[in-house]
């Protein structure tokens, strides 16, 4: 049986590697309180909204109250973890995402059963289960993680890069077509932007096949984020194709940038 590890590697088919750093279980409890005050927050507004409009009276207040913050509680995180790409309100200050246990793109799928199995991970009381077992978990994963394949990692610092080297001055057809560039920059995670910035600073390093698989590979997850028209990209290699999206995602208004938009 492996060990544990705070690490997830990641490896292409030629054998380049990056890391992601796994999130512990301090740090996941940490944002889970946040996420609590947040939720909890929700109820007491929706109870002020009953008690003025009436309600309280009513024999169904009590019923209606319990659904309505049941509703709450796995939509909260439903939501926003599909809509910020893993992220609650309480990972966003703790600087964690929810991602695929391959590093693939987070299905919604995921997202709700990883949301709906909350409820056991919080059983007895203050995820005492959910808490073992990610403390006990390889990847530190709780039951709704094992369930949904899924993993919560630390994001990266993104410190300003040395994107000169990857850009030389070549034109970028996607920056011609700004209300999809601002898209792309919504939709891709900073991880993705590292990787892709780190493929095009080491492409020399990589042999000609493998340069080739590399490219073909990023430009594949790039190209549906966001369609942008033939004539911006029908005529670039995937290699030119990922330089021009990290120049997208790097630079903005023609001046750089220290970070992706998260």
């Amino acid at each position: 049986m492996r060990g544990r590890t705070n690490i997830l590697p990641l490896r292409t088919p030629e054998g380049v590697t990056f890391s992601l750093t796994l999130a512990g279980p301090v740090s996941r409890f940490l944002a889970w309180l946040i996420d609590v005050t947040a939720i909890a927050s929700a109820a007491g507004l929706l109870r002020t909204i009953i008690g003025l409009l009436g309600l309280s009276r009513n024999g169904f207040a009590s019923a209606t109250y319990v659904i309505a913050y049941f509703v709450i509680s796995v939509g909260y995180a439903i939501v926003l973890e599909w809509y910020w790409r893993g992220q609650t309100i309480g990972k966003r200050v703790l600087k964690l995402r929810v991602m695929d246990e391959q590093a693939l793109r987070l299905e919604f799928s995921q997202v709700v059963v990883r949301n709906l199995l909350r409820f056991v991970d919080a059983l007895p009381g203050l995820y005492l289960i959910g808490g073992a077992i990610c403390a006990l978990s390889r990847r530190f994963q709780r039951l709704g993680d094992i369930a949904a394949n899924t993993i919560v990692v630390r994001m990266p610092d993104i410190r300003q890069p040395n994107i000169e080297q990857v850009l030389g001055g070549k034109f970028n057809s996607l920056l011609e077509h700004r209300a999809l560039a601002a898209r792309l920059r919504q939709r891709v995670p900073p991880e993705a932007a590292a990787i892709a910035l780190q493929a095009l600073l080491r492409r020399d390093d990589l042999q000609p096949h493998a340069r080739l698989r590399v490219f073909a590979e990023l430009a594949d997850y790039f190209r549906p984020l966001v369609e942008f028209p033939p004539e911006a990209v029908e005529q670039l290699s995937d290699e030119q194709y990922v330089r021009n999206v990290v120049e997208v995602l790097y630079r903005r208004g023609g001046a750089p940038v220290s970070a992706v938009h998260a």
